[in-house]
C-alpha cells in the first residue's frame, strides 16, 4: 500500500506539469473526482488493518495536501500567464500621437462682448445684468414711454401675460433697476450687456433676438462732451486710433437731447466705399442725455443730477469688426465660420 501511495505522489507532479487550464481541470477530476485516484485510495482506508490505519491515513493526507498545493500553484501560474497574454495583446502605445481634435475659437459675438466689457471696466464702469422676462413698467413706463406712446411701435416685442409681462426689447430696464436700487444716489457708471427681443423678421440685417450693450452714467454736471469722449474712446479701441465719431440729432423718449452716433468708416478712412455706402460714415447706435422725466421716475432730483446713456447692437458691431455682411452667419451654428473669423488684433 505504501508503494502505491509513493507511486501516486510521483505521478502528481508529472501529470500537473501542463500549460493549459482545461487540461489542468481534467487532471483534477482524474485525481479527486468521484472516481478519482485519490478518492478511490481514500475508500480503501476501511480495508486497512486497524494497526496500520493511522499510518495509512497520514500518508493519504500527505497525498491530498501535495495534490491540492501543486494544483493551486499551477492554476495560479496559468491564470497569470493568461492575463499577461491578454494585457499584452490589448496594450495601448501611449507614445503614439494623440487624436487631432479641432477646438474652435470663441464665438465672434462673445469675443466682442468680452472685449467691450474689459474696455469699460478699465474706465471704471461696472457690468450689470438683469432679467430677460421683464415688466412693462421697467421696459417702457419708467423710461418715459407710457402706454399708447407711438414710439413703442418701433420696439414692438413679445408679450407673455396681457400687456404687463414681456420679453425685454432693450437692456434699458437694467439701468432703471440700478437707479431705483441706488438709494444713496451715488454716481452710477454701468454697462448692461444682454439678449433683447423684438418682433422683427429675420433677414441679413435684422433678427427677432439680438444682443445689446447699453451704457449709463449718472452724476452731477454730466454733459454731451463726456458722452462724446466716451464714444470716441470706444470707437478707437474697437477700430483703431484713427477712428472718430460724430453726432447727428435724433429722437428717443428716454433721452433729451438725443443723437445718433456714427464713426468714420474703418474700411475707407472716410473716402467712401461699399461698407459706408459712399458716405464715409457708419452708424453705430443711439445715445443722449438722460431725460429729466426718467431721472425723476427713478427717484433722482433732475435739477441736481444729469447723465448720459448710449446703446448699440453687438451683432452690428461684430459684423463691422469682422467684415460679415449677413447677420444670419452669426447664428447658423457652422463651426467653419468661427474658424474663419478668428480674433483680430485690436
Amino acid at each position: 500500500m505504501k508503494e502505491k501511495v509513493n507511486e501516486i505522489k510521483s505521478r502528481i507532479k508529472i501529470d500537473l506539469n501542463v500549460d493549459d487550464l482545461n487540461i489542468l481541470n481534467d487532471i483534477k477530476t482524474k485525481y479527486i473526482g468521484k472516481k478519482g485516484i485519490i478518492t478511490e485510495l481514500s475508500s480503501m482506508l476501511k480495508e486497512v488493518p486497524s494497526e496500520e490505519r493511522k499510518s495509512f491515513g497520514m500518508m493519504l493526507n500527505e497525498v491530498k495536501i501535495l495534490f491540492n498545493d501543486t494544483y493551486e500553484s499551477k492554476k495560479q501560474e496559468l491564470e497569470e500567464a493568461l492575463i499577461n497574454k491578454k494585457l499584452e495583446s490589448e496594450k495601448v502605445d501611449v507614445t503614439l500621437p494623440e487624436t487631432d481634435i479641432t477646438i474652435a475659437p470663441a464665438h465672434m459675438v462673445e469675443r466682442v462682448i468680452e472685449d467691450l466689457e474689459e474696455f469699460f471696466i478699465s474706465m471704471g464702469y461696472q457690468v450689470v445684468e438683469g432679467p430677460e422676462v421683464e415688466k412693462d413698467l421697467y421696459n417702457f413706463e419708467l423710461l418715459n414711454l407710457p402706454k399708447g406712446h407711438p414710439a413703442r411701435d418701433a420696439q414692438d416685442t413679445f408679450y407673455i401675460k396681457n400687456d404687463e409681462i414681456l420679453l425685454r426689447s432693450q437692456t434699458s430696464p437694467v439701468q432703471v433697476r440700478t437707479m431705483l436700487a441706488n438709494q444713496d444716489k451715488t454716481p452710477i457708471r454701468i454697462i448692461c450687456p444682454g439678449k433683447t427681443y423684438r418682433r422683427d423678421y429675420d433677414d441679413a440685417s435684422h433678427g427677432h433676438q439680438f444682443t445689446q450693450i447699453e451704457g449709463l452714467v449718472v452724476d452731477k454736471d454730466i454733459s454731451l462732451a463726456h458722452l462724446k469722449g466716451t464714444l470716441d474712446a470706444m470707437a478707437r479701441h474697437m477700430f483703431g486710433p484713427n477712428c472718430v465719431t460724430r453726432f447727428r440729432p435724433s429722437f428717443y423718449p428716454f433721452t433729451e437731447p438725443s443723437v445718433e452716433y456714427d464713426m468714420s468708416c474703418f474700411n475707407c478712412g472716410g473716402k467712401g466705399c461699399n461698407v459706408c455706402k459712399n458716405t464715409g460714415w457708419v452708424t453705430i447706435g443711439g445715445a443722449g442725455i438722460v431725460h429729466p422725466n426718467v431721472l425723476k421716475n427713478c427717484g433722482y432730483d433732475n435739477e441736481v443730477y444729469t447723465g448720459f446713456a448710449f446703446g448699440f447692437g453687438v451683432e452690428r458691431m461684430t459684423m463691422l469688426k469682422y467684415g460679415i455682411n449677413d447677420l444670419r452667419v452669426l447664428y447658423t451654428n457652422d463651426l467653419r465660420s468661427l474658424d474663419a473669423f478668428r480674433r483680430k488684433d485690436v
